[in-house]
């Protein structure tokens, strides 16, 4: 159930890595393959009153799967978006709790 939400790579860009981002992950991760969604978020920045791209950033909601995890979860992330010639990227993971997620009305 790892929701990966990208904004600031176009979704073109993004259906470039997904399949073998996700090959990777459901490796380390160990979950099915369609527990994860990835999703393109439009976003644009607003700086100096201008409108610019974003930042690339990603956000990973999911279950805690500890640090070691965690950190080869951003390197196989990383290593994928670095792939599509972006220089630079911020990751940052959301844990969710079990007792506070539900699906259809009851909790994990």
């Amino acid at each position: 159930m790892p929701q990966i939400k990208v904004r600031g790579i176009s979704p073109e860009n993004l259906c470039k890595i997904s399949e073998e981002l996700i090959d990777e992950l459901v490796a380390i991760v160990e979950c099915p393959r369609d527990y994860f969604e990835l999703e393109y978020i439009n976003s644009m920045a607003i700086r100096e009153g201008n409108i610019e791209v974003a930042y690339p950033f990603v956000e990973v909601a999911w279950f805690d799967r500890g640090q070691e995890v965690q950190d080869e979860v951003a390197k196989i992330i990383t290593k994928y978006v670095h792939r599509l010639g972006v220089a630079s990227v911020d990751i940052a993971f959301l844990s969710f709790e079990k007792r506070r997620y539900y699906e259809n009305g009851v909790h994990f």
